[in-house]
């Protein structure tokens, strides 16, 4: 009797102890480059004793399709989601998939970057501009730089049917009074490339195939710094952005380990994270990396994620019409 009793306290103990094991456990999706993960768990995980943070990367339309996959099986796996885009974020917040966080450090970030019922928040900004060779002729300022009989069969541009930067880049132009479809046209009559994604627009400037070509930042800053012969502007009109926000599942299991998740990215210690991974920190006040110019001299022009996600399928056709 006396060991059958030891044995259910055990077994009852051990449970318990795999029961406490389980609720400091955080699970997050994250399309982060596999390095930029590491270091965000890690310092998470420094920041909360005894939480252990499982984390699965990829792509974000691939991890979307995981998670879409694991959401028909009936099965949410993950707590929090750290994906590239907002318009992503919009539809699952419009699938009611996401549970609102009223953020205390909202406080430091522009409106423009979180969504107004705490649905989701970004965490950097990584700005689309004008990349161009070191050697090419002209030295663009503006967008309309590249309607220039100067640049007519000279440029590339990533597709927005490939890339989701891209996209938002579209969206933020052609919902803008000063471009519009019509800007798009002029790309294409003045030669523009449309090609899949940034890393084949950088190969082509870099090479000098197309001297100049529409970017992401980093890729060019960084790709600079490390001796290659390109330069990026951020053109006086303003940049679109991609903000890699952050979002806690409608079912997430550890909705409070959730809450400090997004605190913590959100908090400058995150974002100095950000700052050390080289990408523009989102949050108000803080410095720019190298190659980088100060954060308040950028000039952010307006993106309404709920637009781009109600527009994106005519947006795509459209798109695909004029550079057919």
């Amino acid at each position: 009797m006396f060991k059958k009793a030891l044995f259910s306290a055990l077994a009852l103990s051990a449970l318990s102890f795999a029961s406490a094991a389980q609720a400091q456990n955080l699970v997050l999706y994250t399309s982060q480059p596999a390095a930029d993960a590491q270091m965000t768990v890690e310092a998470f995980e420094k920041a909360n004793p005894g939480v252990k943070v499982e984390w699965v990367r990829d792509g974000t339309t691939k991890l979307m399709t995981k998670f879409r996959s694991e959401l028909a099986a009936g099965v949410v796996n993950p707590d929090v989601l750290l994906i590239a885009d907002s318009v992503t974020l919009e539809q699952l917040k419009s699938e009611g998939l996401l549970q609102a966080y009223d953020a205390a450090e909202k406080s430091h970030y522009d409106s423009s970057l979180f969504d107004a019922e705490g649905y989701y928040y970004g965490t950097k900004l990584i700005t689309t501009g004008i990349a161009y060779h070191r050697d090419a002729e002209q030295k663009p300022k503006s967008w309309n730089d590249l309607l220039k009989p100067e640049y007519k069969n000279l440029a590339a541009m990533p597709s927005p049917l490939y890339s989701g930067a891209a996209l938002i880049h579209l969206s933020t132009l052609t919902t803008n009074k000063d471009f519009g479809w019509s800007y798009y046209e002029g790309l294409k009559n003045n030669g523009m490339a449309a090609q899949q994604g940034n890393g084949s627009v950088m190969t082509a400037i870099t090479t000098g195939v197309k001297p100049y070509g529409v970017l992401v930042d980093y890729m060019a800053i960084r790709e600079k710094l490390k001796g290659a012969p390109i330069e990026f502007v951020f053109p006086e009109e303003g940049v679109s952005m991609v903000t890699e926000p952050v979002a806690i599942l409608k079912d997430a299991k550890q909705p409070d380990l959730a809450r400090k998740f997004v605190d913590f990215v959100l908090s400058e210690e995150g974002q100095k994270l950000v700052l050390q991974q080289g990408y523009l920190p989102a949050r108000n006040g803080m410095s720019s990396p190298e190659g980088f110019p100060a954060r308040d001299d950028i000039k952010l022009l307006p993106f309404d994620a709920a637009q781009a996600l109600k527009n994106a399928d005519a947006d795509k056709a459209q798109f695909a019409k004029i550079f057919e």
